[in-house]
């Protein structure tokens, strides 16, 4: 969708409680109707023909989808947004409206696993050269542009290990080569972080995490530049992608509550890790919004605050068997994939084989937490005696 109009004097809290609400146009009922459709009639073969109507077809769009494409775009101060089935669906239009036959793209060596998968399965197929970087190489980045770099991918904090990047300095570099800049920005949500303000030119969120909120659907967001725009509505359309209406509903459902859900997730966090970093079975702490985190400086100029989503590492020694069983001993925080839902949860880390640049300790036994919305001393004691039970 097209950004029609703006809130842009309004706060953020104010954008997320009216984005995408048109009262007017529905009966006075404040939320948006979920509207099930493929066909759309025309008043007459004219109109048809030409396709000179708002909705022509269930899979361009109807109200629903309207409604959370509007919000996008307000909150991320975008020229137009598009709707993807996942996380990394988005991710894969964003790169695809990006790159053509020939072209080299860079893509951070922490990036998200699947995005990974996707680089490496999918686009080299179409003669796309992909490149993994070293993920703090900022300013130097220039250094591995080439002739046919055509997009610059970035994802801030880095999956699993958390690394800040600096993007305004990216951007820029890649602007100069006239490079595409797409950004995950799934941990901090447009929330916490403004990709576009920061030169980013594609947006994207796996709505699956935050918008939804709730464990219960999987969606993704791609917010455009202007420069960025055209190309991403051509092949949204050109692939067919269309979410379903009751996913978006759900979807801006979860929006309205996401700032509420953000703070608290925030504050969970940083009190249970207060906690962990004092235990003597963690080794350091993966979280940028603590000012031990070698990317404090960065997160503090350009994000606004911080999610749940965090890790550490156990202390050197750990055995395999002691790690399972901390994971194990685990009872509020579930063993599962995701984040971004209500409930806490854990997956061990292990890197090796993960990473091809700047290869960090593979063998080091890490942990990826997702803190959630229960009550943080509930968290810290189930930590706790999974602790104890593994390495007591």
């Amino acid at each position: 969708m097209k950004n029609t109009h703006s809130q842009k004097d309004k706060k953020v809290d104010t954008v997320l409680a009216h984005a995408g609400c048109s009262p007017e146009a529905f009966h006075g009922f404040v939320n948006p109707p979920v509207v099930h459709a493929s066909t759309v009639l025309f008043p007459d073969v004219e109109t048809l023909t030409t396709g000179n109507q708002k909705y022509t077809y269930g899979r361009r769009g109807n109200p629903t989808t309207d409604a959370l494409e509007q919000a996008i775009i307000e909150l991320e101060g975008a020229a137009g947004a598009k709707l993807a089935n996942s996380g990394l669906n988005a991710i894969a239009m964003a790169c695809l409206s990006s790159v053509k036959t020939g072209d080299h793209i860079l893509i951070p060596d922490n990036a998200y696993g699947p995005t990974r998968y996707f680089a490496d399965t999918v686009l080299p197929r179409y003669n796309v050269e992909v490149e993994y970087y070293d993920p703090s190489l900022n300013a130097e980045i220039a250094k591995r542009f080439k002739p046919n770099t055509s997009v610059v991918f970035v994802e801030a904090p880095g999956s699993l290990t958390f690394e800040m990047q600096d993007i305004p300095v990216i951007a820029k570099a890649a602007h100069g080569i006239d490079a595409t800049v797409i950004m995950d920005n799934t941990w901090a949500s447009p929330l916490f972080c403004q990709p576009i303000a920061l030169g980013v030119d594609l947006s994207i969120q796996a709505g699956t995490k935050y918008i939804v909120g709730h464990s219960d659907v999987m969606l993704g967001t791609i917010a455009a530049s202007e420069r960025a725009w055209q190309a991403l509505d051509q092949i949204h359309g050109a692939m067919g992608v269309h979410v379903a209406p009751d996913d978006v509903y759900l979807a801006l459902r979860g929006l309205r509550t996401l700032s509420v859900r953000l703070e608290r997730h925030m504050k969970n966090t940083l009190e249970v890790l207060d906690w962990l970093g004092k235990r003597p079975e963690v080794k350091a702490l993966r979280y940028p919004a603590l000012e031990t985190d070698p990317g404090h400086e960065i997160w503090k100029r350009d994000f606004s605050g911080a999610s749940g989503l965090c890790g550490f590492d156990f202390a050197d020694g750990t055995t395999t068997a002691q790690a399972n069983a901390f994971y194990d001993a685990l009872a509020l925080f579930g063993l599962g994939y995701s984040w971004g839902g209500y409930e806490s949860l854990a997956i061990p880390v292990r890197l090796k084989g993960m990473r091809t640049v700047n290869l960090p300790d593979s063998d080091a036994h890490c942990a990826r937490l997702h803190i959630g919305l229960e009550d943080p001393a509930d968290l810290i004691q189930d930590l706790g005696q999974a602790l104890d039970t593994a390495f007591g």
